[in-house]
């Protein structure tokens, strides 16, 4: 055994570029980081600068000490950061003119919304002259970890907390075995215990949106005697901020040259064809901010419209049956291609409760409506939060550093059938868009909305013939209906992958093709072809983007 353990250094390999003070574990992350951050685009016409031999990195004990990040950073901090995106294209120039060409290779261009068309302002809401930068971040001590007391903790409440997972057990043995080595010295572990870890970790002012609780009660009309115990349990619903949920989105600076200010329509110069692309290249984002222009206080500001989702998911069946209902959330303003790739713009923003009773009372009336009214109680009081800007802006900072006046706006709301006739409030096997029932849809009927619902209820005091006649559940209120500008016919929107995928593909081709193959070969050798087909599929090779 030697008798000097050589120091042990984890930073061994100095970037390369000139002035970059960034050190590396290994020769792969260094050469990482070199294509990410000091990119050199060869040129054919020119010959290369002939680069001298990088001299060797000096021996351990003479390794300069690693640089101190400018601010909280995680513990691969060695590793190369993630490439800044380029230039905001032309269309998120807020002081665009009405039309600009946004393809050259295809030459579409595009017009922009003239009152709702995001201009930059300072922090206290004044619009800013065109040209001008954004206002910079105010500065921060480069030592300022806090909550944390140092880089110490920090690095250690990353490493035990988010990429070990670490048992709370297990964080208290390492403090321990932490302490006994550091009480020679004099000093003590960077955390207490799992407790102390923990405390400090939700008081961090970054990252996510802290969750909060709400419990709700049933307070309706009761039986004198015998009532039925879903009457007097208190549900759970756990939800974050929408609001501030929809300022991380904002205020993402990944997202810069990946989001729209303002609502737009583009054409191809050639034909005049329209393309829609993006949400905000659609006709609804358009209307929606006539409507919101209609007050002239909201000129010049950015609409940002909320895309709900929901679906009741079973998690496992046998032990337990555990199920959730996540409520999800994202904005209209970013492109398609941020929100498919798993860049934090699609969050879930709450766990709706589910209420459950014994067999005997789980199909009374009186409980399915309250399971409805809970449903529409908890999206209310979850997105109440957004109400005060939906007509009044507020100033906050955006993707690309730029201060905007923003007005929120209810979006799409995606659900399947299901959660349709809930969010609707009509009967089932009725349509939620139109007054046709479901068994006979090709005939068709005027389509539904918030002002000739509630004039039906109004006049037609009978919820018997609201029922039969229109199928609609009069004593049911929508939560859009505690919103302005929200009507929940007008919002509604299929689920992709029940309605299309499932429904579409899953439940009609796919079982057609294979009752066809059982009635015209018989069941044993349809189940042979069809295994042959399953074979085939899985020997595809795989592909990323591949459908």
């Amino acid at each position: 055994m030697p008798g000097n353990r050589p120091t042990h250094h984890v930073l061994q390999f100095p970037c390369q570029s000139p002035g970059c003070l960034r050190w590396f574990r290994n020769s792969s992350g260094r050469t990482q980081h070199m294509h990410a951050c000091h990119p050199v685009a060869p040129t054919q016409d020119l010959p290369q600068p002939h680069q001298p031999p990088q001299p060797s990195p000096p021996p351990p004990d003479d390794l300069p000490p690693p640089q101190s990040p400018p601010g909280p950073a995680p513990a691969d901090d060695i590793l190369p950061p993630r490439s800044s995106p380029g230039p905001a294209p032309a269309d998120e120039d807020p002081n665009l003119p009405e039309a600009q060409f946004t393809d050259a290779s295809e030459r579409y261009y595009r017009t922009y919304h003239p009152l709702l068309n995001g201009l930059p302002c300072s922090a206290d809401g004044v619009f800013l002259p065109p040209g001008m930068p954004p206002t910079p971040p105010p500065p921060k001590s480069p030592r300022d970890w806090s909550p944390y007391r140092n880089d110490i903790e920090f690095v250690t409440a990353e490493f035990v907390f988010k990429q070990r997972h670490m048992s709370n057990s297990a964080m208290d043995t390492l403090f321990d075995l932490m302490a006994a080595q550091l009480l020679k010295h004099d000093d003590s572990p960077p955390f207490a215990d799992h407790k102390d870890l923990h405390k400090v970790i939700d008081a961090t002012q970054l990252g996510d949106v802290p969750w909060q609780c709400l419990s709700v009660r049933y307070m309706g009309d009761r039986p004198e005697h015998d009532a039925p115990p879903w009457m007097d349990k208190e549900y759970e619903v756990w939800y974050r901020d929408p609001r501030l949920m929809a300022h991380n989105m904002l205020a993402n600076p990944t997202y810069k040259g990946e989001i729209d200010f303002t609502p737009f329509r583009e054409y191809n110069s050639s034909d005049q064809t329209r393309r829609w692309k993006d949400f905000m290249s659609g006709d609804w984002a358009w209307q929606q901010a006539d409507e919101i222009s209609e007050d002239p206080n909201t000129h010049g500001s950015t609409f940002v419209p909320i895309i709900l989702g929901s679906d009741k998911t079973t998690v496992s069946v046998g032990t337990g049956n555990n199920e959730y209902y996540p409520l999800y959330a994202s904005i209209g303003n970013v492109h398609n291609n941020v929100r498919r790739a798993h860049r934090d713009a699609l969050v879930i923003i709450g766990f709706l409760s589910i209420p459950k009773t014994d067999r005997k009372n789980a199909k009374t009336e009186s409980f399915r409506i309250f399971r409805r009214q809970l449903f529409h109680r908890s999206l209310s009081a979850i997105l109440n939060s957004l109400k005060p800007a939906m007509t009044d802006y507020e100033v906050i900072r955006c993707a690309d550093g730029h201060f905007r006046r923003v007005i929120y706006g209810l979006g799409p709301y995606i659900a399947d059938y299901e959660e349709q006739v809930v969010l609707s409030c009509i009967v089932r096997n009725w349509c939620p868009k139109c007054l046709a029932i479901r068994t006979n849809l090709d005939a068709g009927g005027p389509y539904r909305c918030q002002e000739h619902t509630d004039l039906l209820i109004h006049e037609i005091k009978d919820s018997d013939a609201l029922w039969d006649e229109f199928g609609i559940v009069s004593i049911l209120v929508p939560f859009t209906n505690d919103f302005p500008r929200a009507d929940i016919y007008q919002l509604l929107s299929f689920d992709l992958l029940h309605q299309l995928v499932k429904g579409a593909f899953k439940d009609h081709l796919v079982d057609w093709v294979v009752e066809y193959l059982r009635l015209t070969h018989g069941t044993k050798r349809g189940d042979e072809i069809m295994a042959d087909i399953d074979r085939r599929i899985a020997a595809v090779a795989s592909f990323t983007g591949l459908r």
